[in-house]
């Protein structure tokens, strides 16, 4: 998502900015696994909600009234549409831009493959790992 024409006061609010990242995590059905935000000097924000499901972060500039959010998800419950409403409301965006790109959809032939590890895979990765060299 990119979020213009911003309230800039919101976006250079730590506190709020935390705030309303995870809500928007919890509105959605996410399953928070970590917190982490940061504020830069003069101003600017970033910062990241891990879920279960994957993550939410973003980086704000408060001097542009812009906002640069990713909602990065998987699985069927998480509903990525109702943060990125909440998100649009809370920072009072004016000019939202909501891209949807779909990733990790991996297909062999005609078959959609599967979310688990399959065997062949698990066994690439062991050989990959002890074939480096220092």
């Amino acid at each position: 998502m990119e979020l213009k024409v911003c309230n800039s006061k919101v976006l250079n609010d730590l506190k709020k900015v935390q705030e309303i990242m995870v809500s928007a995590a919890k509105e959605a059905k996410a399953t928070i696994v970590e917190i982490s935000f940061h504020k830069f000097s003069p101003f600017g924000i970033s910062g990241v909600v891990v879920i279960a499901e994957s993550h939410i972060s973003i980086h704000t500039w408060p001097e542009y009234g812009y906002a640069a959010i990713d909602i990065f998800t998987c699985g069927d419950v998480l509903q990525p549409e109702t943060a990125a409403s909440h998100l649009i409301e809370k920072f009072q965006s004016k000019d939202p831009s909501i891209v949807e790109l779909k990733r990790g959809v991996l297909i062999r032939g005609d078959m959609k493959l599967p979310h688990k590890p399959v065997k062949e895979v698990l066994e690439y990765a062991r050989t990959k790992e002890l074939q480096m060299v220092p």
